[in-house]
């Protein structure tokens, strides 16, 4: 049997999604490893298909994605250029910046280079010798440059490093499922323009009495566009629930000529519905994926994992605020603008 590249990178994929639905973790990333190196296989297809939901929970998964973020060799380097590509996007010049650094680097090396040999000639001495004093600062100058523009470009590739992690945990959230009101089950990158979902994460007791608070301040919370999602921490000993996804309603994905129209037409039918249907609290689905991302967030964050604590997205689902405890509703009634004003359009 001799498959060819699409049955090959279908194969690997689909095994995959057995092994995950197995919860053999280990076994689904040595099959996703190679679909992704040898078949040219996309991580987003990965965060987003439902079939792998018990693996995007597993320790495995976060292994797999550090590994993809940094281009390694047994993922391909496809997902790296692609978070490259929005990281420059959020923070433009930063590839000219660093451009600069290495070549300005390089220009103080070369004066180093000649400085050297005219400061040995100055401390010999002689008719034409060079001065020592003016060589000496050269030289100084020169050193200075180096170790500045080096630190420059070493602080530029932490910072995209650190863009880079925070883009992939924001995709991450937007793949996220809930369960709105009416039983819909969608993806957060769904509710993007017409909510500011507000995640509070702790215990069972402190989840209840933040939405018993928050019911003073519901009409003010929903003219601003606020869905409550509580995420209740699961007890160490307690094994989390099989539950069935439903019918999740995807996101529609990018065509060309009258294709476009029409699934413009259907995202915009898509977002009239959700607008319907949206309520005040929305229940997680796939609770292990949504405390995965939380701990993660909270590490980013230097908060221990485990905390209680909120998190406030925007319209566009990039994070606004977060802190430890649980929000002070009628702080943040006065802090988002109401979902028709102009602050708000701007945000989308």
């Amino acid at each position: 049997m001799n498959p060819n590249f699409d049955e090959a990178q279908a194969a690997y994929y689909n095994k995959a999604c057995c092994h995950a639905s197995r919860e053999e973790p280990a076994k689904a990333a040595q099959a996703l490893q190679t679909a992704l190196r040898d078949y040219n296989v996309k991580f987003h297809v990965i965060l987003n298909d439902p079939d792998l939901a018990p693996f995007r929970a597993s320790p495995e998964f976060k292994a797999l994605q550090d590994e993809a973020r940094k281009g390694g060799e047994d993922t391909g380097s496809s997902f790296r250029r692609d978070l490259k590509l929005i990281s420059e996007v959020q923070a433009p010049f930063r590839g000219v910046r660093k451009f600069f650094y290495v070549a300005f680097t390089i220009a103080a090396g070369i004066a180093t280079f000649i400085t050297v040999p005219r400061l040995i000639r100055a401390l010999q001495g002689g008719e034409d010798a060079p001065s020592v004093t003016e060589t000496a600062q050269n030289l100084a100058i020169d050193l200075a440059g180096i170790v500045a523009f080096v630190s420059l470009f070493i602080w530029d590739s932490k910072k995209e490093e650190t863009q880079m992690s925070q883009i992939t945990r924001n995709e991450t959230l937007s793949r996220l499922p809930v369960r709105l009101g009416t039983g819909r089950i969608v993806e957060v990158v769904q509710l993007r323009g017409i909510t500011r979902p507000v995640i509070l994460a702790g215990t069972k007791e402190s989840i209840k009495g933040a939405l018993e608070k928050a019911e003073r301040y519901r009409k003010d919370l929903l003219q601003r566009g606020v869905l409550l999602i509580p995420v209740e921490w699961r007890k160490k000993d307690e094994t989390p629930k099989k539950k069935g996804f439903g019918r999740s309603v995807k996101a529609p994905a990018a065509g060309s000529g009258s294709d476009d129209f029409q699934k413009r037409a259907q995202d915009a039918a898509l977002k009239a519905v959700l607008e319907s249907e949206k309520r005040f609290v929305a229940e997680v689905v796939s609770q292990a994926e949504w405390e995965r991302w939380i701990f993660e967030q909270q590490e980013s964050e230097g908060v221990t994992g485990g905390e209680e604590v909120f998190i406030v997205l925007r319209l566009d689902g990039r994070i606004r605020k977060s802190g430890r405890g649980m929000p002070e509703w009628q702080e943040l009634v006065k802090e988002l603008p109401v979902l028709d004003s102009m602050m708000s359009k701007l945000e989308r």
